[in-house]
């Protein structure tokens, strides 16, 4: 692959959610692309896994044990990358839960407070840790995957729906905050997307969305020209599933 095959390459990126679905897929384009990056996660055996597929197309990674609910956990993480690489380029908050069955009247306040801790309140944790490595280097990409949900009714779902309105709104207010140091936030609302994570109840996984879609994606915001960027980008599939 030549140099303009890998346009990240001295760049490094940061994913969370990374072992599996949409984040693995993400850090596994981002590595064929020339960055190194840190694969952020609870769980380090699956983290593993994706670090392994990495290495062996011939790419950088990290791992790192990291539950965006926890600010400690972030910050830890935060201050690694600083140590061992000195600049972040790229952060991708894809780390999330569903829940897609339960009337908002039913709902258990615990599910309710899981939900939006992963899926808001990590993501405010993220940006407040690691922004300011972006800031210190003068650039920067952070990129929020967030969900058709986020702009679409969601019956049974309502929790869900709501941590992704929010985290639209967040992305937004970023964006206008972040972008005279040089960083430009996106958020991408995926449709139906053939993860673990989507209810497929009634749906051809064929028709729905796949990780390398949204991975495609991301790949075009962090190599877009510098004088713009994308603020949103909604993505649905062709067919309706």
């Amino acid at each position: 692959m030549t140099e303009n095959e890998r346009p990240l390459t001295s760049q490094v990126a940061l994913v969370t959610g990374a072992s599996r679905g949409i984040g693995a897929a993400i850090a596994e384009r981002l590595a064929a692309l020339g960055a190194t990056v840190v694969l952020g996660g609870r769980k380090r055996p699956p983290l593993a896994e994706t670090a392994a597929r990495i290495s062996q197309a011939g790419g950088g990674c990290e791992v790192a044990e990291l539950d965006v609910t926890a600010l400690p956990s972030v910050e830890g993480v935060a201050h690694l990358v600083e140590q061992k690489f000195g600049h972040l380029e790229i952060l991708v908050n894809n780390a999330g839960i569903g829940g897609f069955s339960t009337p908002l009247h039913q709902l258990p306040s615990e599910t309710w407070d899981q939900i939006l801790n992963t899926n808001l309140r990590g993501v405010y944790y993220c940006l407040r840790s690691f922004a300011p490595i972006m800031i210190r280097g003068g650039r920067g990409h952070v990129i929020n995957i967030s969900s058709i949900a986020g702009k679409n009714a969601l019956p049974n779902g309502a929790a869900y729906a709501a941590s992704k309105w929010g985290l639209n709104g967040l992305s937004y207010s970023a964006a206008e905050e972040l972008r005279a140091h040089n960083i430009r936030v996106s958020v991408i609302c995926p449709g139906s997307t053939n993860t673990e994570l989507s209810p497929h109840e009634g749906k051809d996984p064929r028709k729905m969305l796949q990780p390398a879609d949204v991975a495609h994606v991301v790949e075009m915001l962090v190599t877009q020209a510098p004088q713009s960027f994308a603020s949103e980008v909604i993505l649905r599939p062709t067919l309706k599933p």
